[in-house]
């Protein structure tokens, strides 16, 4: 930095007095500027940036905190939650580090310069706002009736007299798609259904809206610890021993997908999340680590 400064100096008296306008290095502003530190590669490195679906944001969050927690040198950035798909073009062009991903990396989406791997399954529950008293059950009958707009009182279901209001996603996204694969089937939803793009945003109106009900992450309620209702499905509750055992199927399979050339700083976050001690905070915080 000093030979720099002194170069600058002997630049400008040779370039002459109107070529160095405005440019006056005093003794102090030379051993500020030699004090300043100056950014490296390495820095730049230590930054990990992380992109994917509002469905997986919760468990890389969650697994973040826990290793910036162990290394503090190490930043995470989280960009703007936005589809899977998005975030892979993002990851492609090196916008971004690693990807969250509610879907496994389709042969179109790879250009061979990425790579991918099951994190975890997530439960995908169905609840209801704490105002529902009474409905702790629903057939898959029920529940189809009720996303039709065929059912329209919880009264009906042995709850309050109350219009119950339909919560629902995109037909694109990772819970609308596994509810009608498990229970909906092909059946239209009712045109008074609320639609919400992000999952937060149903989290969110869940409960603050009485007499609601929707589909969202089980784990995302265990880490909250969530005041909603959980419905037992054809009387099978959402539980994690319930998934392993084979009798609650509608759950969602978490990937991640990063560069085949990762940085430093990403590949020990990769190596941490898949870890022993990567599984046992998942396991923590509702989710089944992948095998």
């Amino acid at each position: 930095m000093k030979n720099l400064i002194h170069s600058l100096i002997i630049s400008c008296t040779l370039l002459g007095l109107y070529g160095c306008i405005g440019i006056q290095f005093s003794e102090s502003d030379i051993a500020t500027l030699e004090q300043k530190p100056q950014a490296t590669d390495s820095q730049a490195q230590n930054i990990i940036k992380i992109g994917g679906s509002s469905s997986t944001t919760t468990v890389l969050k969650l697994l973040a905190k826990e290793y910036q927690a162990k290394n503090p040198q190490v930043k995470v950035d989280f960009t703007t939650n936005s589809q899977s798909e998005g975030a892979i073009a993002s990851l492609k062009s090196n916008i971004i580090d690693i990807v969250g991903s509610s879907h496994k990396l389709k042969p179109e989406e790879n250009n061979g310069q990425i790579q991918s791997r099951e994190l975890a399954t997530d439960l995908l529950l169905v609840a209801t706002h704490s105002s529902v008293k009474g409905v702790t059950n629903l057939t898959t009958q029920q529940l189809q009736a009720i996303y039709r707009g065929e059912i329209t009182n919880w009264q009906e279901l042995g709850g309050p007299n109350a219009k119950i209001v339909v919560l629902d996603r995109p037909e694109d996204e990772s819970a609308k798609k596994l509810l009608r694969k498990y229970y909906l089937g092909k059946e239209k939803t009712t045109t008074k259904a609320v639609i919400l793009n992000k999952e937060g945003e149903l989290i969110d109106t869940l409960q603050s809206t009485p007499y609601t009900i929707g589909a969202f992450s089980l784990a995302t309620s265990v880490i909250n610890q969530l005041p909603v209702n959980r419905l037992s499905l054809n009387s099978i509750s959402p539980k994690i021993e319930n998934f392993t055992n084979g009798k609650y199927q509608m759950v969602r399979h978490i990937e991640i997908i990063w560069s085949k050339k990762p940085s430093p700083s990403t590949q020990g976050f990769i190596d941490f999340v898949f870890s022993q001690e990567g599984s046992k905070i998942l396991e923590k915080n509702g989710f089944v680590p992948a095998k």
